[in-house]
């Protein structure tokens, strides 16, 4: 049996363990979001675009090379929640935002002004408050305690809300508001991931238990976590790499980053209860640092360069239309380009062409 002395230096060093798999998970992201956004843009230019539907990007090797290297830092990511809670590792994720800053300004010319400097100093200034005053984590034992924490009434009401909205913005916003309006699909990625985060932490520790000798496989409820992540997983991607490719980066990172935590820690606060027990002091302190980090955020992508604008109406033709009409007996008709050409060419057609 631990004394309580070992007790929190075993909870210490779990809690290091998962700040510093934290801390190269962001790493990794980071750069997957610069990655992908280049493989994103040269599948552009051979006319398939994310954000239509399209999937050219599938065929573009730089594409899955920031594939791969997200999944390197969401395998770290992944290790993380099974050490230290999601209210330590989540917020961490803004190290990313200034990971996938730096390189857009060298790899994306998306310029990183003195104030984005100030915003990236922030983030770190938050995530050292939130790391000091992490709260301590229940030791689990089993898949079935946390199925009983998924089973709670309150955190069914969480989740039945999310997939409600979720398929609200999925069905009806995402085809008339995502190309203008950004909050739709990362909205999206950020309320799925909440329940993405829950699922993955209890496959991890599933996967830990079962190294240590208790295999949790034989038990259903493990599987059914297993399928819910999957699941989860891939709305995301789909969704982000929409995201990526209709709007700036430098605006995708911190909002993503802003929502997606705020989900998470509120679904890991009804479901494993990470601030029962905590003093005001410790809520207060990593509440502050969250919003410093939050603050840091919002200074970083206010001060950076907006995407060149696009055509974004997704009910606007993608080549010119040519429209008909007849303005009085002795009048011809004319075929006119609603959208300029290149060359500024009206055709005319007399009207003894259609006898």
């Amino acid at each position: 049996m631990l004394l309580p002395y070992q007790c929190t230096e075993t909870m210490f060093a779990s809690n290091l363990i998962g700040f510093v798999l934290a801390i190269v998970s962001s790493a990794f992201i980071g750069s997957s979001f610069i990655i992908k956004k280049k493989g994103l843009q040269r599948a552009t230019l051979n006319g398939s675009r994310a954000s239509g539907g399209g999937y050219g990007y599938l065929l573009q090797p730089l594409w899955w090379l920031g594939m791969v290297t997200m999944i390197v830092g969401e395998l770290a990511n992944f290790v993380a929640y099974v050490y230290a809670p999601a209210v330590l590792v989540t917020p961490l994720g803004a190290l990313s935002i200034i990971v996938s800053a730096v390189l857009a300004h060298c790899m994306l010319n998306e310029k990183l002004q003195k104030m984005g400097m100030l915003g990236c100093l922030l983030c770190i200034v938050g995530s050292t408050e939130i790391v000091l005053h992490a709260p301590q984590e229940k030791s689990l034992s089993s898949v079935d305690e946390i199925w009983q924490l998924a089973l709670q009434p309150a955190f069914l009401l969480y989740t039945a809300s999310v997939i409600a909205v979720a398929f609200f913005f999925i069905l009806y916003c995402a085809p008339r508001y995502g190309q203008t309006n950004i909050l739709v699909y990362i909205g999206i990625c950020s309320m799925i991931g909440s329940l993405t985060v829950m699922s993955i932490k209890a496959v991890g520790i599933a996967i830990r238990l079962t190294i240590e000798g208790a295999d949790q496989f034989v038990q259903f409820q493990t599987w059914i976590f297993t399928m819910v992540a999957i699941s989860c997983i891939v709305t995301q991607l789909n969704y982000l790499n929409m995201a990526l490719d209709t709007f700036n980066t430098a605006v995708v990172s911190p909002i993503y980053y802003a929502l997606f935590t705020s989900f998470t820690i509120l679904a890991s606060a009804i479901m494993f209860k990470d601030y029962s027990g905590q003093s005001v002091s410790s809520i207060a302190s990593e509440l502050c640092g969250f919003i410093t980090v939050l603050s840091g955020t919002t200074v970083l992508h206010s001060t950076r360069e907006p995407d060149p604008s696009v055509n974004t109406d997704i009910y606007s033709p993608v080549s010119p239309k040519a429209s008909w009409y007849f303005q009085g007996n002795s009048d011809p008709w004319k075929q006119k380009e609603e959208d300029e050409s290149p060359f500024n060419l009206i055709t005319v057609i007399r009207q003894d062409h259609f006898k």
